[in-house]
């Protein structure tokens, strides 16, 4: 699995929503940024917008995301949005730990 994978097919997704006029990824300091110009006005319509195409996008994997505001003008919305692997054991390494997953 590659996430640049999983970045393009978000980016295709977050093109074919209505409304969206442009949607590009750029890494900034190794943080990767959400650039996107739409015609929508309302914070949290594009917010959502942007989290069901992640969710799309990461259909069938181990992954989450994460998205922040940045800031907005005019038509154009910033964001930092990332997808990682969720931090937690997924096999018992037989050490006896506090958080194995055989205790789930």
């Amino acid at each position: 699995m590659d996430v640049n994978d999983i970045w393009e097919k978000f980016i295709s997704l977050l093109h074919d929503e209505p409304g969206m006029i442009q949607a590009e990824w750029k890494k900034s300091a190794g943080i990767p940024f959400l650039y996107l110009k739409t015609i929508k006005t309302d914070r949290n319509e594009v917010e959502h917008m942007i989290k069901k195409c992640a969710v799309r996008a990461m259909r069938g994997k181990r992954l989450n995301a994460e998205t922040v505001f940045v800031r907005s003008a005019h038509e154009q919305w910033v964001y930092r949005h990332r997808f990682y692997v969720p931090l937690e054991k997924m096999f018992c390494c037989g050490n006896l730990c506090s958080d194995c997953i055989r205790f789930r």
